[in-house]
Parts: structure tokens; sequence; C-alpha cells
């Protein structure tokens, strides 16, 4: 059900309008259109899906037998984005999304026990227009497999699906705990053209063009999205600011039965980073706005990617293919001492395609068969530099040619009206050549597969009870680092080095589920989740990495929604980890893993006309809490991080073609954060802002 308001009535036209007026109404409407509400399970703050949509044969997520969240346009446009685009993941239960605001260092997404502190999302596999986000062994980031979607704007954004645990054979490395698959807007008359401009206290501020039209060729329309974003940001702690330079280009038509799409993404960023704070510092009265060491990191980022789409035009039977090709320029400074840095640097040329094809096999089975495959070469170093110039030592410098590549298959069958049966596999290959400039008696090739099965069944038990479960195996590629290792600190062609025989880190997910809908307006939703992961890799004392021990997580994971008219509606969530540890920890270490053990989410928005426009307010609340850490040497001593809540509140006012907007988010938890690690010397911190505001306008034209 759509819910638009008076704005979005259906009107005649009088044939006795002048064009102008006809125009000018025309773009009135597509505006408000832009921000109509859904609801009943199928749109709204990252809702479930109803009772029903599993027994469907289809390709979209939301019909898979595991938990799935769609975030819509809608939501996105009622989202304090802010600084920080992972914002758009705030609503989606047990999710964990944020940068963590040290510069351009990607978009950690944690969610069942993964990933841990730093990991920055290396264990959820994101794809944006089916191209692959999670750089391998990325050094000017954080770690293996990073997510960087700063490049990202809402206004870009048509559309995401949250899949929790690895249970689609469409999507390959990286998951572990599930997959993200987002999808960028079209142009034409499904978006309005606009310009907006942003202000938000400690100097953020925001302007961003859209340009949507349709242009006439002589085989087919095209349409077209221009998308500019300029955005300055200073930043709460001093010494910390932000540049960004976003420009966004999509061309898409229809030919035959078919839709082709373009596009060209250009991502410059230029950032200083104040660095993290020990708590035990705070505690006694260092300023939360300094800097570390008095001695700010730096950084950038320099992207490129021209990506190329095919789907059906009608339907989902068919082919799909998807080929892209991107430039990633990442650098990025860390403050170790007052004097010295460790200059991460990722210099990359990214090429991949994908090809695959949905077909009906009757009427109650289908089968989409597919390979994929991707090469990422360059350079992958960490120097470390002093006083801000380069010195002959580095952590590790490695030449990178990493081809990845897969086969995958996906069934639906439906052997009654109200169940369905899925199934997938996939093989995936990994061939490495790694040249080891630190070291390079390490250098080596690396030739490993891995297959990863799946299987699961779905119920709908009556119209408003539908049940789900599943057995399904994820997995994630080993980093270079752990193959080809460097060792201590030193200068590059030393001697020595050590090759690790390591396999790809699988896993074995089992869900078990239910959607139900047991009052007109009212829906809820539920699954419980436990994991086990037989190969991990761990370091060893010599500097080899083995794939040795286990990692158990339990958890569930409780929403409800609740349309209370047909301008008010509430949600609410509990994602809850039960268990998340190491069963087998090395020496003097911690077992428990440090992730939020407790995630309380809920919201209202209420939506009225007001005068000649509409008023739309929303209210988000948010707490992450029972966070273990380590500190001391050896780190056997486990505390707790502090709990972390925020507030979210806006409102906005849709007038004939501008959209005026004011919002807030508030902190107010002493020294709480999302961003914190434990260490030798106690946790540390990213200490945030005890409360925002900013405020926003757009003009549709």
């Amino acid at each position: 059900m759509a819910l638009c308001g008076q704005a979005a009535q259906a009107q005649d036209v009088d044939p006795t309008r002048t064009a102008a007026a006809e125009e000018t109404r025309s773009n009135d409407d597509r505006a408000r259109a832009l921000h109509r509400v859904e609801v009943n399970g199928r749109g709204g703050a990252a809702s479930a899906r109803q009772p029903g949509d599993r027994s469907e044969l289809t390709l979209k997520p939301g019909a898979l037998p595991t938990a799935v969240q769609h975030i819509s346009d809608e939501d996105i446009s009622n989202t304090n984005i802010g600084r920080d685009i992972s914002n758009v993941f705030r609503r989606v239960p047990g999710v964990l999304a944020n940068n963590i605001d040290q510069g351009e260092t990607g978009n950690g997404f944690r969610m069942r026990g993964f990933a841990t502190q730093g990991t920055h999302g290396a264990d959820t596999a994101v794809y944006v227009d089916g191209v692959p986000q999670n750089v391998p062994s990325s050094q000017g980031g954080a770690g293996h497999g990073p997510v960087f979607l700063e490049w990202l704007t809402g206004d870009m954004i048509g559309g995401i699906d949250v899949v929790k645990g690895p249970i689609s054979a469409l999507y390959g490395d990286q998951n572990r705990a599930g997959a993200v698959d987002i999808r960028t807007r079209d142009g034409g008359a499904a978006t309005p053209s606009s310009i907006s401009v942003g202000l938000e206290t400690y100097g953020l501020r925001r302007t961003s063009l859209v340009l949507s039209n349709t242009l006439a060729t002589h085989v087919a329309p095209i349409d077209s999205l221009l998308i500019a974003d300029l955005y300055r940001n200073d930043g709460y702690r001093r010494a910390s600011s932000t540049d960004r330079d976003t420009l966004f280009w999509k061309l898409s038509t229809r030919l035959d039965d078919a839709r082709y799409s373009l596009r060209f993404t250009r991502y410059v960023a230029d950032f200083q980073a104040a660095g993290y704070l020990l708590l035990p510092d705070l505690d006694k009265g260092l300023d939360p706005r300094s800097t570390q060491a008095d001695n700010p990191g730096f950084g950038n980022a320099r992207r490129s990617s021209l990506v190329f789409n095919r789907a059906p035009a009608d339907g989902e039977g068919g082919w799909y293919a998807t080929a892209y090709a991107e430039t990633l320029e990442r650098t990025r400074g860390i403050t170790t001492s007052a004097t010295q840095h460790t200059v991460g640097v990722d210099d990359r040329d990214i090429f991949g395609a994908r090809l695959s094809n949905n077909v009906r096999l009757g009427d109650d089975a289908a089968l989409i068969v597919g390979a994929e495959a991707r090469r990422d070469r360059g350079d992958a170093y960490r120097r470390i530099d002093v006083n801000r110039a380069p010195s002959a030592n580095y952590v590790n410098a490695q030449d990178l040619d990493l081809l990845t590549y897969g086969v995958f298959a996906q069934g639906q069958w439906r052997p009654a009206r109200d169940v369905k049966l899925s199934a997938g596999v996939r093989h995936d290959r990994f061939d490495y050549d790694i040249d080891n400039l630190k070291l390079p008696a390490a250098s080596t090739t690396y030739r490993r597969g891995v297959t990863t099965p799946r299987i699961g069944a779905s119920w709908t038990v009556m119209p408003e009870l539908e049940l789900f479960a599943n057995v399904a195996q994820g997995m994630r590629s080993p980093a270079a680092e752990q193959i080809s290792g460097s060792g201590a600190t030193g200068p590059l062609g030393a001697a020595g080095g050590i090759v690790s025989a390591v396999a790809p880190s699988k896993v074995r997910s089992y869900d078990l589920g239910f959607t139900t809908a047991p009052l007109a307006g009212w829906t809820a939703s539920g699954s419980a989740y436990y994991i086990q992961n037989s190969d991990e890799i761990v370091g060893q004392p010599d500097g080899s990495f083995k794939s040795v021990g286990d990692t158990t997580r339990k958890g569930f994971e409780l929403e409800t929604r609740w349309q209370i008219s047909g301008s008010t509606r509430l949600y609410a969530s509990l994602g809850r980890i039960l268990e998340a540890k190491v069963n087998n920890p090395a020496a003097n270490t911690g077992a428990q893993l440090s992730v939020p053990g407790r995630q309380l989410k809920g919201g209202i928005q209420h939506r009225r006309a007001l005068g000649d426009g509409q008023l739309t307010l929303n209210a988000d609340a948010y707490l992450i809490s029972d966070i273990p850490y380590y500190v001391g040497t050896p780190a056997t001593q486990e505390r707790e991080m502090p709990t972390y809540i925020r507030y979210d509140l806006r409102a906005s006012y849709d007038w004939r073609q501008l959209q005026m907007s004011v919002y807030a988010v508030l902190q107010p938890q002493r020294f709480g954060t999302e961003i914190a690690y434990g260490s030798a010397a106690g946790l540390m911190i990213s200490p945030v802002p005890r409360g925002t505001v900013g405020a926003s306008l757009r003009y549709f034209f």
C-alpha cells in the first residue's frame, strides 16, 4: 500500500492549462512521489518481507529462506545520513555499520558476531550494481576485504537488501556473515532533478546536484542520471577534516527484451584524522576533542569506475551480465607516536565480469546458473614515516596479481503451493601471484579452490504465518599477507620470509526463523542462528599463519512493525549474540570476540498534511552494549566497553517543489562510542559529540 497523503492523489489533466503550468505540476508530483511511504512490509524502515513472499519463484533476496531486510529509497530520504553513508543501515536489526571516523578508512559492517573491531566489513559480501566492493589484502584501509562505500550518496541509491547468513549462492568471497546488495537509481521519470544544500554542526557543508532526464535518440530513449556531490567536513575532533568530490553518471535504455545501463563514477577525497584516545586518559580529564599524540593522521582516496549491466526488461527470466573496470588509489597515515606514522597504500587496477541465466522449469521450479571472475592488480604496502617523511622501513610491501573466479548455481522447487525448497552451490578459485618486495624469498603463487553448498526451505503455514530454515556454508579468501608473511618491520629486499599454505576460511551456518502478520498493519519476525567456523586463520609465533581451531557464534534477532494508522507507524528490534568465542584460544589471549552482545533499535514515523504541504517526523533510538575487550600484556583481562546510545530526530516539510529538513543526533552516554578497540594500555576510543544538529534545503525542478 502506498500512503502519499494529499500531495499524491491523482488529478485529471485540465486541457486549458499552459504547457509551463503542466510542467511545474509534473515536477511537483515527481518530487512528492520520491518520498512516498510504503507499508505492509514492502517498504519503510528496513522492513521484513510479508508472509507468502518466500513461496514465490523469484530472484528477489526477500524470497530466500533466511532473514532479509529491505531498505527503500524512502527509508534513505528519512535517515540522518550526515557524515557517514553507513547510517543507511542504522535501522536494520542486529547490524552495526559505521565508518571508524578516522578519514576514508572503509565502512565497517558487523552482524551475527562478525566482524570484530577493526576488520571493516570483511565478513559481509557487499555489492553495488553487481560489482563487489570488498577490497582484498587492503593496506590503505584496514585489513583484508574492507568495504569502501564513501563514494555513495543517498541520492544515488534506489534500494538495498541485507541478506543474513551465507544462504545465497549468488554472492561470493567474504560471504560468511551474509551479503548486502545495493542498487543505484535510474534517470528519467524514475528520479526527479534537484539541487540541495546542507549544513551541520562541527563544520559539515554539502551541496548536491541531481540532473535526471530522458534523451531522445533514433534507436531508443536513453535515461540519464547525473549527480555531482561536494562534501566538506571540519570534524568534531581537532585536526580532523574530510573533503570529498563525487561525480556519478548513469545511462540506461531498453533494447528489445533487455535493459542496459552504463555507469561512470569518479571519487576524490583528502582527509586528516585525529586518531584514538585512551579511555583512562579521558577519565582523568583529557579533552575528548584532542588529537592522538598531537600528531594527526592523514590520507587520500582516488577512485574511478566504469560499470556495464544487462538484465531482462520484463520479468526475471533470461540473461544477466555485468562487466566493470576500476582504478583505486588510497593512502592512510595512522598515528603511532608524536613523530611517526604507519602509512598504508593501495594502488590497484580492478577488472571483472559476471554472466548468468535464469530459467523457469515448468510452473514450480526455477534455476539460475552463472560464472564470474575478478582480477585485482597493483601494489599494497605499509611504510613507516618519521616527521611526515618516508623512511626505509616497511611493515610489508607486495606487488599483487590476484585472480578470483568461480561458478554458481541456485535452484528453487515448489513441491506444494505453500512449500518451497531452495538449494545452491558455489565453487570459487583463487589464483594469486604475490611478489614480496620486503622479503623476496617469501614471494609465491597460491592456487586453491573452495566449494560452498547451501540448502533451505520455507513453509507458508497460513496466510499470516511463514516459517523458514536453512543450512549454508560461506567463505572468505586468505589475505596476501597471510600467505606471504613479511615478519618484523624493516627495509625492502631483506633475507628470509615464510610462506603459509592456508586454506580459505569457511563457516557453516544454521538458521531457523518466522514471519507473521497476526493483525492488519502488524508484522513480527525473528530468526535464530548457530555458526561454526572450522577454518579460522591464526598467526603463529614464527610469523606464519595456519588454518586452525574453531570459532562459534550463537544468537537471535526479533523485530516487530506496527502501522498504527494511515499516517503513523513504528518499529522495534532486538539483536542478541549469546555466544561469540574462539573455542581454542592461543595462550595468553582472550576467548571472547569483541562484538556487541546486545542491540536495541526502535523508532516511529508520523506523516500528515500541513497547510499546502506535507510534514514527516521521524524519531529513532539505538543502543549497543555488552561488548567485551581485553587489556594488559598478556591480553587476558576482560572488560566491557561503555554502553553506546544514540537518538535520531528528523522533521521534513515538502511544499510544492521545496523540501526543508532539520535534524538532530544525540549521543548522551559519557565516552560511549561504536568505534573502539582494546589495547595493552586500555580501551582506545574515538570520542563523539554529545549532540549535533543540521538542516538541508532541496529544490526539485
